[in-house]
């Protein structure tokens, strides 16, 4: 079974073509992967359909291991 970080390297994967497998890390900030506000609004929309989840748009969310967090946060509720 793929992990949570897995996952989203996956979906990470579908908005960046140059990503390889196995360089995200919960360290890695949207920044760093040259992502908009409109990339990271596509990529929350996508992490809600995949994991199932609500996550809010005021969510302070700079770095792979914050949107971890929330979705971790959210599937335990």
């Amino acid at each position: 079974m793929m992990t949570n970080l897995e996952k989203l390297e996956k979906i990470f994967a579908e908005y960046k073509d140059d990503l390889e497998p196995g360089t995200l890390t919960e360290e890695t900030s949207f920044e760093e992967l040259n992502f908009d506000s409109l990339d990271v609004v596509d990529l929350i929309m996508a992490c809600e359909d995949e994991f199932g989840v609500t996550i809010g748009e005021d969510q302070e969310l700079k770095t792979v291991g914050d949107l971890l967090k929330v979705i971790e946060e959210s599937e335990a509720e």
